[in-house]
């Protein structure tokens, strides 16, 4: 089970509380000593015992999982296998109402100063728009200089075949 921490929701100007979800990574099965640790503390068994359990029980659900098609856990959720026969984990729904949403509103405030670190330098919001506030340089749209290189390249074009073959209709054609 994973905690999502709690989320804004800008739209309905509200702040979600956390929430528990249930992950099941099929490449990522061997839990850690500190899992075992932690289980046979629960159960007052020795480590060993607990790894035993641990492993019988995962037995329990692989053969539930190949022989009915599907190994129900409690009210955690549902293992069973999909099309490609790969074994999938179904939450169900967790009901742990611990929190409620609280309304949220947006401040903007545009003249507050505070102290803030940028790098390894202390500086204030109001150094730092200034500094953003640079003036950037924008280059202006120069494409009738393009079409004026193009319009006189075509004009020498013209003018060299005029000069060569002369100024008469059938020079127009060619």
């Amino acid at each position: 089970m994973e905690t999502v921490p709690a989320q804004s929701d800008f739209v309905n100007k509200q702040l979600l509380p956390p929430h528990y979800v249930y992950r099941f990574d099929k490449y990522f099965d061997a839990p850690d000593k500190e899992f075992f640790s932690y289980l046979s503390s629960r159960k007052k068994i020795p480590d060993y015992e607990a790894i035993k359990w641990y492993n019988e029980l995962a037995y329990n659900i692989r053969s539930d999982i190949r022989n009915k098609e599907e190994a129900v856990w409690g009210e955690i959720g549902i293992f069973k296998k999909d099309e490609a026969g790969e074994i999938v984990f179904e939450e169900t729904a967790l009901h742990l109402p611990l929190f409620s949403p609280v309304p949220a509103e947006r401040v903007v405030r545009t003249n507050a100063s505070h102290h803030m670190w940028v790098g390894d330098r202390e500086t204030t919001t109001t150094q730092m728009s200034e500094l953003l506030q640079e003036e950037v340089y924008v280059e202006k749209e120069a494409w009738w200089i393009y079409a004026l290189i193009l319009a006189a390249v075509g004009l020498c074009i013209s003018f060299f075949h005029y000069y060569r073959y002369g100024m008469n209709i059938g020079s127009l054609f060619n």
